[in-house]
């Protein structure tokens, strides 16, 4: 105990501590099992097929330029700690966009999805770790897509919205969640 409060003291006087959150697996960390979510079940994938299929046919062919989530949008660009921050506001636009689709047939489609989608953001909000009182928001590429994602219902078409939320499903699924639940390993 005494070695600890020698360490952190010595990281306060070096001002490592002002540094940002220390990367840790996200195994480790009391309350979170995101790596439970390396691979889905085969019946929530052929789950997230059909909503995903019946969304695309759903939706009117449209030329909406806004590209949401770019192609070199990789969370192996962030820090450790900082995926799973990005992967939550990802998730939580996709879960407001998809409840919110007007198409009422939708809804047995995309209930197992959405239960899904619910399940895996809750898990991942206890992976998140707190940010530190003097580090209140994030900055750079963090900060960036976190702007992004915010403001993206306000500048385009709720169609607009939901064409890029759904051709991202299955990205958010693959490489997102796997690279998050991957923890330090994923580079």
């Amino acid at each position: 105990m005494l070695a600890t409060w020698f360490l952190v003291l010595v990281a306060l006087e070096l001002g490592l501590a002002r540094a940002g959150p220390v990367p840790i697996s996200t195994s480790t960390r009391t309350g979170c099992d995101i790596g439970k979510f390396k691979s889905l079940l085969p019946t929530e994938w052929k789950a997230f097929k059909k909503a995903k299929d019946t969304l695309e046919n759903s939706l009117k062919p449209q030329s909406c330029c806004f590209s949401l989530f770019p192609r070199n949008w990789e969370l192996t660009q962030l820090q450790v700690w900082e995926r799973p921050v990005a992967l939550e506001a990802e998730l939580a636009l996709t879960l407001k966009v998809l409840e919110t689709m007007p198409d009422s047939s939708l809804g047995d489609i995309l209930d197992q999805p959405l239960h899904t989608l619910h399940h895996i953001h809750s898990e991942l909000q206890a992976c998140i770790l707190p940010q530190p009182a003097t580090d209140s928001r994030p900055h750079g590429l963090l900060y960036h897509w976190l702007h992004r994602l915010q403001k993206a219902p306000k500048k385009v078409s709720q169609e607009c919205l939901q064409c890029t939320v759904t051709f991202n499903l299955f990205r958010l699924l693959t490489r997102d969640l796997n690279c998050v639940a991957k923890g330090d390993l994923c580079v």
